[in-house]
């Protein structure tokens, strides 16, 4: 039997990306930033928490076999990619790209393209990154307002790939052992976290405390392995993400 663990990772350690238009902060190896010894939480592989200035972003470029959820924390985002589809994402909106058997697409913070109405605030989201159950299938994208849901300051499913969450999940992705939760909170509020083989809590802005561990700030995060269901109450207005994974890669 695996032993429980609670492995809290500090905002200031993660690995650190900055150029003139992007501060990205990466919770695993990514990109030119490689370690071995942290390359996935179960089958999360990528979490990162980027700031892009205005007019600036991502251009076109290409993936392959990844369930791809991008969460907007404040500000827009201007996705469009090489199937046709494009918008603009904001806070509250949940978007999941497959990248499936190949798509092109790019990232920017210049809606006023689409909306006409120019802005000079950053962007900030969070980016995260599962491997699908079945590779090489059709491309796909699905997008939805979950915005009132979360306002409620309960744990809410954005996207899931989980039998159980059919019908109550804002978007679904292509694999069956994993889902995405977030909250709102107001300062005092508590959710608990589910219970799963793995877990993967970030707090995306504010302070929290975690049952039995303690306050989490801006940019932690924690890895739990074979535990849950603790309790995690906002110090001050906080949001959280937190991936359920119901297996690992290799495992």
């Amino acid at each position: 039997m695996t032993a429980p663990v609670i492995d809290i990772r500090r905002a200031d350690d993660r690995l650190h990306t900055a150029v003139d238009w992007l501060d990205s902060r990466h919770s695993f190896s990514f990109g030119q930033h490689y370690d071995p010894a942290n390359t996935h939480h179960g089958l999360l592989l990528v979490n990162n928490h980027d700031v892009v200035t205005a007019g600036q972003g991502f251009d076109t470029h290409p993936h392959r076999d990844m369930e791809i959820v991008t969460w907007v924390l404040r500000g827009s985002l201007v996705h469009q990619d090489s199937t046709g589809n494009s918008g603009v994402i904001y806070p509250g909106l949940a978007q999941r790209m497959s990248a499936g058997s190949g798509i092109q697409h790019s990232e920017k913070n210049d809606s006023w393209r689409l909306t006409g109405e120019t802005h000079d605030e950053p962007v900030h989201f969070v980016q995260m990154w599962v491997i699908p159950d079945e590779s090489g299938v059709p491309p796909g994208y699905q997008q939805l307002e979950i915005d009132d849901e979360l306002l409620s300051g309960n744990l809410v499913t954005i996207a899931s790939g989980r039998p159980e969450h059919r019908g109550q999940t804002a978007i679904g992705i292509r694999n069956k052992h994993a889902a995405l939760h977030g909250a709102r909170l107001p300062a005092g509020r508590s959710v608990q976290l589910p219970e799963a083989p793995y877990l993967h809590l970030f707090v995306a802005r504010g302070s929290v405390t975690l049952e039995d561990a303690g306050v989490l700030g801006t940019g932690d995060a924690v890895r739990f392995t074979a535990t849950g269901g603790q309790q995690v109450t906002a110090v001050e207005p906080a949001e959280i993400l937190v991936w359920e994974m119901h297996a690992s890669l290799g495992a």
